[in-house]
């Protein structure tokens, strides 16, 4: 056999261990890293972040969340029972100008409420039911950890009236879209969180610059 057939056998080889190596290592990356991003939004960082930028661990982590919820369909809610909805957050609202952690305990709630109504887990089963909105509504879920947190926090440590404020415009873009029906279909325009549009402040009584206001910030 001659040295140039040799060489070329060899070269052969290597390229086949190298596609070889590059197919399992391709196999064993999480699926559609770039799809995650694009529906995961801000989760992808976050996921990325607890992951000490790991974005492998991160993907991971991400295509078992939709694997286990990627499948849940949420249910419409009647009229009636969003007009409901929408009257105690106007009143959360308004009471959190004199009890602003009382406010966030009923809005912690009333995200539970609102999220086991439209069929995610139950707010029992608090991990689980942000997991799931966090597959769905990955945009405004972090406001309901916000609300939960300061909610739940012993005496409200290190939660000052600002930052509890700030919790709920957040928590209640996710209360929106919890409320809107068919949101991925309707193409109805949003107002951004913490405002209202003129047909909301007309059916809830809301008063558009109740969380523009100052508020001395307690203790």
């Amino acid at each position: 056999m001659s040295t140039a057939v040799i060489i070329a056998l060899i070269v052969a080889a290597v390229a086949i261990v190298a596609i070889v190596a590059f197919m399992t290592v391709r196999a064993r990356r999480p699926r559609g890293g770039r799809n995650l991003k694009q529906r995961f939004g801000p989760e992808y960082d976050r996921a990325v972040a607890r992951h000490d930028g790991d974005s492998n661990a991160a993907e991971r982590e991400l295509d078992s969340l939709v694997a286990s919820y990627g499948d849940l369909r949420e249910r419409p809610i009647e009229p009636a029972e969003r007009d409901r909805f929408e009257a105690r957050w106007t009143a959360v609202q308004e009471r959190f100008v004199d009890s602003p952690r009382e406010a966030l305990g009923e809005a912690d709630r009333l995200l539970a409420e609102a999220a086991e109504a439209r069929g995610f887990p139950d707010g029992g089963r608090y991990e689980e039911q942000v997991e799931a909105l966090s597959v769905h509504h990955a945009e405004h879920v972090n406001g309901y950890r916000r609300v939960h947190r300061a909610a739940h926090t012993a005496n409200g440590s290190g939660s000052g009236t600002e930052d509890m404020r700030v919790a709920l415009v957040e928590a209640r873009a996710l209360f929106e879209d919890l409320l809107t029906p068919d949101r991925r279909d309707t193409g109805r325009h949003r107002a951004p969180a913490g405002r209202a549009t003129a047909s909301d402040t007309a059916r809830s009584g809301h008063r558009p610059g109740l969380f523009h206001r100052h508020h001395p910030k307690h203790g």
